[in-house]
């Protein structure tokens, strides 16, 4: 039985997010509606999920490791650097009964060569390198592309798509903006005046 965008997007409004966000590791929560969207467009679209091997990098609390699954991963294993939120992910995956899902606590920009080629698709939704982290984006994708057998989904501001471009020609990658959607930031963090904020993703 073949998910629909609404039913994946309904489950995924079930996982849990981060508890106590670490300002740090930019942890803002990947909203069910655009996981679904990106997820559902990955699967329709280029038919990157299916019975492929995932992997999800800075997973937080694996909204988008579980969706794949929901859709029909082979494997999804997240890595992230905060065991709080592998601690959310592990109970996440338990709460809908995935076996076929795992996670790993490392710090994602120091991911080993053996890692080279391992996964067909790799998705994420990397800190967007501000604040305290900038340039942090860029390494997410290069560590991304050299995991990836076949492809990178991965979400970034608009505004740097120019920067990003640049960085795809360096590298020698086709870079193919897929969706514009508006992300909203709920105020997490108590630099954050408003309750919720907008800004664009690609």
């Amino acid at each position: 039985m073949k998910l629909k965008l609404k039913e994946l997007e309904s489950r995924l409004q079930q996982v849990d997010g981060f508890e106590n966000p670490k300002l740090l590791l930019e942890q803002y929560p990947t909203r069910p509606h655009i996981a679904a969207c990106m997820l559902y467009t990955i699967h329709n679209t280029f038919d990157d999920i299916e019975n492929k091997m995932v992997a999800d990098l800075g997973c937080g609390c694996g909204v988008l490791s579980i969706g794949s699954v929901m859709l029909g991963a082979g494997l999804c294993v997240g890595f992230d650097l905060d065991a709080d939120a592998l601690e959310i992910f592990s109970r996440n995956a338990e709460e809908f009964d995935l076996t076929n899902i795992d996670m790993i606590q490392c710090d994602v920009c120091s991911l080993p060569a053996r890692t080279s080629k391992t996964f067909d698709t790799v998705i994420m939704n990397p800190p967007f390198g501000t604040k305290h982290n900038k340039g942090m984006d860029m390494t997410f994708l290069k560590v991304a592309l050299q995991m990836a057998q076949t492809a990178v989904y991965s979400l970034h501001k608009t505004s740097t798509r120019k920067h990003i471009q640049k960085k795809a020609d360096d590298w020698k990658v086709k870079m193919e903006v897929i969706a514009e959607l508006r992300y909203d930031l709920p105020a997490s963090y108590k630099f954050h005046k408003k309750s919720s904020d907008w800004c664009h993703v690609l």
